[in-house]
């Protein structure tokens, strides 16, 4: 649960392993190998043995890849990660590149591959991926080939152990519907699509529909392993023998065959002749390849989980409405302690960070952290993904702005919640952009919208009063978040780039417009809500849905300018305070200065 600040990587590690790994490769013949970033499961967060592209070049990242060539190697960064890696990265043994432009393909596609070999991994590379890395290789003379096992894996001798984390059923009274209950709805999707069967890859949808959870990758409760869902509510369920109890077999019941994750291949041989949906946007090529070569009829649809996971039950809501109340009440402690204690401008990122996590972890009920948290001052703030770490530790100076984005796993639910808070006297300049993405904050939490709206549609209204000011945010407005699962969860989103999965009641979304000044200071304000409805408007023709808040946490009253705010906006701030004294005040009931604090926070502008 600790977050670790030093972070390990950088130019000594690829100055160490890439000529192990480039041995490896003539050994077998090859002369390039292809290394995305991500794992066998398409993680967010990856397990110790599955960091290779840091184990090959020392870069860091969450995203990226490299091809590793016995001469020459290439790593592919997108705009986030620039200077990060230039760090990271020895000059003398990699060119950096820009992702997705030029990206790995096109380079690959413009060098002189006569004669050459390319080797992959099919368990790392997505069919689509596959097509386009086939196509750049082809083009340029030279010849594609699938390895198993993956060279740098062989090359890797001190590589950690697989996680093995025991897996546990989750309480039904969090999930509110029975694992039965949720393969027959998927048993009866899978009748409707035409389907005999379905492979689920994803770990997050194994938890969702088995009602499991797990403890192989941090700050995520997932069970790394794999199933077959059948039309008749059956299942197949791979997990090593390892992660298996006695308890979990009685939870499981007879309705689910459990079988050692080795056991996966042969498994999946005995769908020959079958049509088996498969998604291309979470399932490997491996999948594809093994399914083919055994004769199934591969149907290539979304995950079958993937809707109804977002979609949360009244129980899960429940569940998570709870878990954002103590969430708040902790946060709450760690905002008023960053209004005293730490506005004497020596309090450094890091040890915000640790007390943060002290104020959940009081809580008795935090399990992990969902995510590492943000702990930006200054210009450290305008790193949109910013991680602190021992060498870039910076203390929280008068004058300047503190950006934290955070969040807690508990059994009950997932938060994540950013504030930004003012470290002495902020500047006129600093109010102004606060309160216009307050603005956007607002407009996005009131809207109401009619069904089939998707999060692209609404997007626009986020960015409008920074817009208007000629100004902008390079991320998304808002990610689905899982209840005691990810904090990043598909398949809806809010953000420009086009989303065609409508918005549905139960949705979780979070609500994060930004602004970040280079150099400078950074600003974000995050809520979680969740969609409801459908319901009417008086005076209007059709039923509309829209939004409830979840997160409670008091805004930064010194930074807002209620001269910018409109006569709605500034009754939604006052609600909003409100409604949290409301929520926190029993859960800071032990801390009478807190509460005094906060009742100032939430007094009406």
């Amino acid at each position: 649960m600790k977050q670790s600040f030093d972070i390990r990587g950088g130019a000594d590690m690829g100055r160490k392993n890439l000529p192990l790994l480039r041995t490896q490769l003539a050994a077998e013949g090859f002369d390039f190998f292809y290394l995305p970033h991500e794992d066998e499961y398409q993680n967010e967060y990856l397990p110790d043995n599955a960091q290779r592209l840091t184990w090959a070049t020392g870069f860091t990242g969450s995203a990226g890849c490299a091809v590793i060539g016995l001469e020459t190697a290439a790593v592919f960064v997108d705009g986030r990660y620039t200077l990060q890696a230039a760090d990271q990265l020895g000059a003398d043994l990699f060119d950096t590149f820009g992702f997705p432009e030029p990206g790995p393909f096109a380079w690959l596609a413009a060098a002189d591959l006569a004669g050459k070999t390319v080797a992959y991994d099919p368990q790392l590379v997505s069919p689509n991926d596959l097509a386009a890395l086939d196509h750049a290789v082809t083009h340029a003379g030279g010849t594609l080939r699938a390895t198993e096992p993956n060279p740098l894996d062989t090359a890797w001798t001190d590589r950690p152990a697989a996680p093995m984390a025991l897996v546990a059923p989750q309480p039904l009274e969090f999930v509110g519907v029975s694992a039965a209950d949720k393969r027959a709805q998927l048993a009866e999707q899978l009748r409707t699509d035409g389907a005999d069967a379905a492979v689920i890859t994803s770990p997050a949808s194994l938890a969702w529909a088995f009602n499991i959870r797990g403890g192989d990758v941090m700050c995520t409760p997932l069970p790394l392993g794999r199933a077959i869902l059948h039309t008749d509510g059956t299942a197949d369920l791979f997990l090593a023998e390892a992660k298996t109890s006695p308890a979990l077999l009685e939870h499981l019941g007879n309705g689910v065959r459990l079988h050692s994750i080795d056991a996966l291949e042969r498994e999946l041989g005995g769908l020959a002749g079958k049509k088996v949906s498969l998604d291309p946007s979470v399932a490997s090529a491996w999948f594809f390849n093994t399914l083919d070569r055994v004769g199934a009829d591969i149907l290539r649809a979304s995950d079958p989980c993937a809707l109804p996971k977002a979609c949360k039950n009244a129980a899960e809501l429940a569940g998570t409405r709870a878990a954002h109340i103590r969430d708040g009440a902790a946060l709450t402690r760690f905002l008023h302690w960053l209004d005293t204690d730490a506005q004497s401008g020596e309090v450094t990122e890091i040890d915000a960070v640790i007390k943060l996590e002290q104020f959940r972890d009081a809580t008795g009920e935090l399990n992990d952290l969902s995510f590492e948290t943000i702990s930006g001052a200054g210009p450290n703030g305008a790193i949109v993904h910013y991680r602190v770490s021992t060498a870039t530790n910076r203390k929280l100076e008068r004058g300047g702005l503190f950006l934290v984005d955070s969040g807690g796993q508990y059994l009950d639910g997932t938060t994540d919640v950013t504030r930004t808070v003012p470290i002495g006297t902020s500047t006129d300049e600093m109010r102004t952009r606060y309160t216009q993405v307050l603005k956007g904050h607002i407009a996005l939490a009131t809207v109401r919208f009619p069904a089939g709206t998707t999060g692209t549609h609404l997007d626009v209204l986020a960015r409008h009063a920074l817009w208007q000011a000629g100004l902008d945010y390079g991320h998304g407005t808002g990610h689905g978040v899982g209840v005691y699962l990810g904090v990043h969860e598909g398949p809806q989103r809010i953000a420009k780039p086009w989303n065609a999965i409508p918005l549905a009641p139960g949705m979780i979304v979070s609500n994060e417009p930004g602004y970040y000044k280079t150099d400078a200071f950074g600003i974000r304000i995050e809520n979680l809500q969740y969609v409801t409805g459908p319901a009417p408007i008086a005076g209007g023709e059709i039923d509309m849905l829209g939004f409830e808040n979840l997160t409670w946490a008091p805004l930064a009253r010194a930074l807002i300018d209620t001269a910018l705010l409109n006569t709605d906006e500034i009754a939604w701030v006052n609600a909003y305070h409100a409604q949290t004294l409301a929520h926190l005040t029993a859960g800071l009931a032990d801390a009478p200065d807190v509460l005094a604090w906060l009742k100032d926070a939430c007094a009406p502008i």
